[in-house]
């Protein structure tokens, strides 16, 4: 069932989103060659916990950190190491969430280390436009795969893969709430929007084929053809009016 937040929980959404924009902007500052994905972590954490919150991704379902940290072809979900290092020219997925006063917030940005080749470079600033195109049918009426759809004609238009076997997601105490969301057209419509509404949108868009396999470890995704990944995400509130992006 999808759950219409009250004002309260609403604003309880939008402490945890300010909170998880203000840790990925800090992340963001720190990612550079050389460093390894799990000091990243370790920072991640610390700043998640000194503004009096938990972090949502350590511990669920068994994952073993703070962020996923996915780099050039790995889509989602890659493990930090203290073994693996940040290069020139990678292109890195930081993905996370908070738990504020039992609430959650989840946000993903894909960042560029150093100079990238142009096709990098296009990809990471088409699947974040790709989010923005989505969004604009994110209004109470509208349709849940309004957004699939402007999602995938987007990322398409460039030559890019639309990941099929990952999608994002309603959000609320839980980090994973109905309903689900495709980053890519259905047949049906999808449930009408209506205000009060938490979703987090996140397209996972690829450079080559959308076909994914997961590795040994059974959480990091890649991309079967061995092309570059980018993924960009947000949680974001339906409101009578434009979406309010809580988590930038």
């Amino acid at each position: 069932m999808v759950t219409i937040k009250s004002e309260r929980e609403i604003e309880l959404m939008r402490e945890a989103g300010k909170i998880l924009a203000k840790v990925h902007e800090e992340l963001g500052k720190v990612v550079r060659p050389g460093i390894s994905t799990k000091e990243i972590d370790r920072i991640c954490e610390e700043m998640i916990r000194s503004y009096g919150c938990i972090p949502s991704f350590l511990g669920y379902e068994g994952y073993p950190a703070s962020v996923c940290i996915s780099i050039n072809d790995e889509v989602v979900h890659g493990i930090p190491n203290k073994h693996r290092y940040l290069n020139e020219g990678d292109i890195v997925s930081l993905d996370t969430g908070v738990i504020w006063k039992g609430y959650q917030s989840d946000a993903a940005r894909t960042h560029m280390i150093g100079e990238v080749t142009p096709q990098a470079r296009k990809l990471v600033e088409v699947t974040q436009q790709s989010f923005f195109e989505g969004i604009k049918f994110a209004k109470a009426g509208n349709h849940l795969y309004d957004i699939s759809a402007a999602i995938q004609k987007y990322a398409e238009s460039f030559g890019f893969g639309v990941v099929r076997d990952l999608v994002g997601h309603g959000i609320g105490t839980d980090m994973h709430e109905e309903p689900e969301i495709p980053n890519f057209a259905q047949k049906r419509k999808g449930i009408k929007l209506a205000a009060g509404m938490t979703l987090a949108i996140e397209p996972m868009i690829t450079a080559g084929r959308y076909d994914v396999a997961w590795m040994d470890d059974g959480w990091t995704v890649v991309t079967e053809d061995g092309s570059l990944a980018s993924h960009y995400e947000n949680t974001i509130l339906i409101t009578d009016g434009e979406p309010e992006i809580l988590s930038l």
